[in-house]
């Protein structure tokens, strides 16, 4: 009968061991086996400032992040992550699991947005092209770069706001503020001009924000870095010499059409302050983002006597320069008959 007593408590002893052996299994796959699921919609879980606990969790589901919610949840709220939500960009990869995708989230390690700004022409461009990037939206991004107040600590308005948008990376956090998005960019700009840009514009009798105004139109012109220094010194001769620029890029620029490939009279016509057909001397802010080496050319202040240019009729890209107007119309009338000869209008 002892030994009958001994093996039923061994017996159960052994049944209770391996069932908190299991339990102990289980607890530590929840916790630390991978939990992760499709990613269907990629690696990055965005968790808008003030969003709930709840919505997170429906998101980490809805998007594939995690295959098993229960577990989740489950040692979401043993840790307090609930009410430890922050808002961010996170990368979750595959194989993650609930503790390693818990302890990214609560500690708010984010991942940060490589921000690579491109040529852009206008600042509603620049606008959709960060709101979609970050989670400030459009409406917040144009009013800190409609602000007055933080426009001017860098010395600059809503007109000339676009001369401190280098086409450049800005590594920022996805939930950055707009007002420090600016900041970011600004600083960057104020980096840019140094005592020794400074000093290379004031030489050919142009400030900094006037430097990039001209380098936009140049940007706009010419794809060839080798000739870039080179126009710039036809727009430098002309405006010395107060001479309309007639830079076609400005005429399209106040057209609003940049598709247009040969410019008439119906754009250089146009009253705007941005055309200078119709105006002399600079407009009164950039028509794109100009790369830093445009920027550069034009501060290389390169001495010629050219006050005039105009494409090759070869298509190439390349311009002829000339003294003279009549030299210029001679290179104009090659250019136009090519482009006729193409049905170019």
């Amino acid at each position: 009968m002892k030994n009958h007593s001994n093996n039923f408590l061994h017996s159960n002893r052994s049944k209770l061991l391996l069932l908190i052996l299991g339990l102990v299994l289980a607890t530590s796959y929840f916790i630390m086996g991978s939990n992760t699921g499709s990613l269907k919609n990629g690696n990055f879980l965005y968790i808008p400032t003030g969003s709930k606990y709840k919505q997170v969790l429906d998101s980490l589901q809805k998007n594939g992040f995690i295959s098993n919610r229960w577990s989740f949840d489950l040692l979401a709220k043993a840790t307090g992550y609930p009410s430890r939500v922050l808002p961010g960009k996170y990368k979750l990869t595959q194989g993650m699991s609930n503790y390693q995708m818990i302890r990214m989230l609560r500690s708010g390690r984010q991942s940060p947005v490589q921000l690579i700004v491109p040529k852009l022409r206008t600042l509603p461009d620049f606008i959709r092209f960060a709101s979609k990037n970050l989670e400030a939206d459009s409406a917040q991004l144009m009013a800190s770069l409609s602000n007055t107040s933080l426009l001017s600590q860098y010395g600059l308005d809503s007109t000339t706001v676009m001369a401190a948008i280098l086409p450049d990376t800005y590594e920022l956090w996805w939930t950055t503020s707009a007002d420090k998005v600016f900041i970011k960019i600004a600083d960057n700009y104020t980096k840019f001009w140094n005592e020794s840009r400074k000093k290379k514009a004031s030489n050919i009798g142009l400030s900094p924000v006037q430097t990039v105004i001209l380098a936009s139109i140049v940007e706009e012109e010419t794809n060839d870095n080798k000739e870039k220094d080179t126009i710039a010194s036809v727009y430098l001769n002309r405006l010395h010499k107060g001479m309309k620029l007639q830079a076609d890029p400005t005429a399209r620029f106040a057209f609003g059409d940049f598709s247009i490939k040969r410019i008439t009279s119906i754009h250089t016509n146009i009253p705007s302050p941005y055309n200078t057909y119709y105006t002399t001397g600079l407009p009164p802010g950039p028509i794109c983002t100009p790369s830093s080496i445009t920027i550069d050319a034009v501060l290389k202040g390169t001495q010629t006597d050219y006050l005039y240019f105009c494409a090759k009729d070869d298509f190439s890209g390349s311009h002829s320069f000339a003294k003279d107007y009549a030299t210029h119309m001679m290179n104009a009338k090659k250019f136009q008959q090519a482009m006729n000869s193409k049905n170019i209008h």
